[in-house]
């Protein structure tokens, strides 16, 4: 009898480390996130925080550490097929993708496929977008297959024109 009231006990001592761990972990995912430019946080319509660059929404994550962040589709099938990410379970067959937090490791990864997500946004609205790509290409640790991806979304500057007058 002692064994087993001792095994409850120990098992209802992990259940409440665990749920203490992922609260720690949801709280550390919202906090990196909303210190991102031009990122705001809503309550999300299933549960959980949602990530917005202005309307478009860069992800979401719910109580029990399931990210969902959506991609182009060229960005999801690379995420699939290189392990980083899962198809979501409600809509597979979208842009959708799935990630779930059990560790101080997925954490890190949950953040750097909400980074990768977030970019796609941040590079529209920069003012040297080729300048930024390149220095978070290097921080995200991009392979050359996902920087190719991430190129077209990043916006061609026009050409300068010379400050010189034109000769009459």
């Amino acid at each position: 009898m002692l064994v087993a009231e001792s095994s409850g006990r120990s098992q209802a001592s992990k259940k409440v480390s665990m749920e203490s761990r992922m609260v720690n972990f949801l709280k550390t995912l919202e906090a990196e996130v909303s210190a991102w430019p031009n990122l705001s946080i809503h309550p999300h319509r299933f549960g959980g925080r949602e990530f917005r660059f202005g309307n478009a929404e860069v992800g979401h994550v719910h109580t029990g550490g399931t990210v969902d962040i959506p991609f182009p589709r060229s960005i999801r099938d690379a995420l699939l097929a290189e392990g980083l990410a899962e198809e979501h379970r409600w809509v597979p067959d979208s842009g959708w993708t799935t990630f779930q937090m059990r560790s101080e490791t997925d954490l890190r990864h949950a953040l750097w496929l909400m980074r990768l997500s977030y970019l796609r946004y941040l590079l529209k609205t920069a003012t040297d977008a080729r300048k930024l790509f390149e220095q978070e290409s290097e921080q995200l640790h991009l392979s050359p297959q996902f920087r190719s991806l991430f190129e077209p979304f990043v916006p061609r500057t026009a050409d300068r024109v010379s400050p010189e007058p034109l000769s009459v």
